[in-house]
């Protein structure tokens, strides 16, 4: 799977330890930012990261912030992204599985040892359609 990913500063070292994970597990990643742990504003990042996941270019995304908050709410802001701050693995099979969301955004203080699971969990749990796309297609209708 091909995957942009991106990171405000506080969330640099978090997305060092995720690049990891995507290349273990076989999957090829375009890194969006930042590049170091000097201060950059999110938004930014979460432009790039949203526009190239919106633009077909890349399957997912994921997003990296002190909370993930921030980065949350940018991405949500750019049409036909679906972001879903994940912080267990019931959120991110429920993202995936019910809401179809196509970026993962994840807080820099979670426990590296919840990460990888997290990170499956969303990579790998299929949208399970159904009564959910007729959900889907509301938001979608919320964007125009």
């Amino acid at each position: 799977m091909q995957i942009a990913i991106g990171c405000d500063h506080r969330g640099f070292k978090l997305k060092q330890y995720v690049m990891e994970l995507l290349v273990e597990d076989g999957h090829t990643y375009q890194d969006f930012g930042c590049h170091s742990a000097e201060a950059v504003d999110y938004p930014d990042i979460a432009r790039e990261v949203g526009r190239a996941v919106a633009s077909g270019d890349f399957e997912k995304g994921i997003l990296i912030c002190a909370t993930g908050i921030g980065m949350c709410i940018a991405a949500n802001k750019i049409k036909g992204i679906r972001a879903a701050l994940c912080y267990d693995v019931f959120c991110a099979t429920r993202a995936r599985q019910h809401n179809d969301a196509n970026i993962l955004c994840l807080g820099a203080h979670n426990r590296r040892s919840r990460i990888r699971a997290i990170v499956t969990a969303f990579l790998t749990q299929p949208f399970e359609g159904g009564r959910h796309q007729q959900r889907l297609d509301k938001i979608s209708n919320l964007e125009q």
